[in-house]
């Protein structure tokens, strides 16, 4: 049976992207390369509990522009509102503006951006692991 192993994206700034995946959604470095044999540099992401590893790639010769709704990631939080909560402490827009009353029973979700505009969607649910926990 074949086997989900990770998902690429561009970035262009690979530090600064690393420490943004890190301290706001709770990801780590499972790996990193200062030179792949494309000659990029690339780090693997991994959240605590999962196998599939989110890759970020960099090189500075690529000139990074991510069109409007291209793709999305989406992360399960135990606790939604807590997690926005966070994420607009720390400067983060929440989208839509109206996501709270959207939502007022069910399965709730919401949107971020992360500094290149790849859109993350951040979906309540009850198996999931606090992020930073």
């Amino acid at each position: 049976m074949p086997v989900f192993l990770h998902t690429r994206v561009r970035v262009s700034d690979l530090d600064g992207s690393i420490d943004w995946y890190c301290k706001h959604l709770g990801f780590v470095v499972k790996s990193r390369s200062e030179k792949s044999p494309a000659g990029n540099q690339v780090c693997h992401l991994e959240l605590p509990g999962n196998e599939h590893t989110f890759e970020l790639t960099y090189s500075d010769d690529y000139d990074l522009k991510v069109p409007d709704d291209l793709m999305h990631l989406a992360i399960g939080v135990p606790d939604l509102i807590a997690c926005c909560d966070k994420l607009e402490k720390d400067g983060i827009e929440i989208w839509p503006g109206d996501w709270r009353e959207m939502f007022p029973t069910g399965r709730k979700m919401a949107f971020i951006d992360d500094p290149d505009g790849y859109e993350i969607e951040l979906l309540e649910r009850a198996d999931s692991t606090a992020i930073g926990s």
